[in-house]
């Protein structure tokens, strides 16, 4: 008997297909299953060792470098949004940090002025950004001593200066870093240099973090052992490697210099993004805390993600100023 065109199978045919489709269905539910076990198996190990949600970080850090790229290609003023935001949220992170710590900050005189000095990047003169330095160090400081003048609570002389010395580190730490940030982005083509130093010390981060979860197991080099025993010299030559390729690549295809400048804005960002790492470990080591805050999840804090990039805005600033000649047009 002949089939029509379009007509279905029937009968023994038909039983065997529908064998056919399960136990292909069965087999890669088997190999999908197989699958997330490892993987569940993979990020339990990296968790134990690193106290990191890895998957949980991976999607918050790609959904966060989706918007920091969409706003700095797109829409430049975004990007502006986006680092008074982050500097607020930083503000709040050290200030509490701080006081954790011991230490005496007045949280919303930071804010107000911290606000003021990261606008100040992208909408004043490149001189008033100076002038805002000094000013919103100038009134942390002041108000601090005021507060403790009206507290008298018979605080010691040694405390009352070590908070007002940690009240004038806060303003240099997060908003004057990220109005540098700024201060790059108003220059000519200025977006591509914000993220290309983005770029460079995130792959610097994770080629160091990669590296020293294959290569630095068991701690065998470590770098600083007293204030980061889990960073590795391992790690170290993985950011290394990581940093001067992309250096390289975004230098010449992005940033238009020769090779040469590409590696060496590779080289200087990741000397600086590993001190600013090293920098703030030693900072949180005194203070007995192991994040800044816990609110981004598998990350820690917001700090704890800019550590590396705050300090390299001053130098990617610097490196522009250098190398930005050196463009082909």
């Amino acid at each position: 008997m002949t089939k029509e065109p379009g007509e279905r199978p029937s009968g023994p045919e038909s039983t065997s297909l529908q064998e056919q489709w399960k136990a292909a269905r069965s087999e890669v539910r088997t190999h999908v299953e197989h699958a997330r076990g490892q993987l569940d198996q993979a990020n339990e190990r990296i968790k134990e060792r690193t106290g990191r949600d890895l998957i949980i970080a991976i999607v918050i850090g790609v959904a966060i470098g989706v918007a920091l790229v969409a706003s700095l290609v797109f829409v430049k003023w975004a990007f502006v949004i986006f680092a008074v935001a982050a500097a607020v949220l930083g503000i709040f992170e050290l200030v509490l940090a701080l006081r954790v710590g011991g230490r005496r900050i007045d949280l919303w005189p930071q804010l107000v002025v911290g606000v003021a000095l990261v606008a100040a990047g992208y909408f004043a003169e490149p001189w008033l950004c100076w002038v805002m330095l000094f000013v919103a160090v100038a009134v942390v400081v002041v108000w601090r001593f005021v507060a403790q003048m009206v507290a008298r609570d018979g605080r010691r002389y040694g405390d009352v200066l070590a908070d007002a010395m940690a009240s004038g580190f806060v303003q240099v730490y997060v908003p004057f870093l990220a109005a540098t940030a700024l201060l790059l982005l108003r220059q000519e083509r200025g977006e591509w240099w914000v993220l290309s130093f983005v770029v460079v010390v995130v792959a610097a981060d994770t080629c160091a973090y990669a590296a020293g979860l294959l290569f630095g197991r068991g701690g065998r080099h470590p770098m600083a052992p007293r204030i980061s025993p889990k960073k590795t010299w391992e790690g170290f030559a993985g950011g290394v490697v990581g940093s001067l390729l992309a250096g390289l690549f975004l230098g010449m295809y992005v940033l238009q210099v020769p090779w040469w400048a590409g590696l060496i804005f590779g080289a200087v960002l990741v000397a600086s993004a590993t001190l600013g790492d090293l920098g703030e470990s030693m900072l949180k080591r005194d203070l007995g805390i192991k994040d800044m805050s816990s609110w981004l999840p598998g990350h820690g804090g917001l700090l704890d993600r800019l550590d590396s990039i705050l300090p390299s805005a001053v130098l990617a600033l610097a490196l522009f100023h250098l190398l930005s000649p050196l463009a082909v047009s």
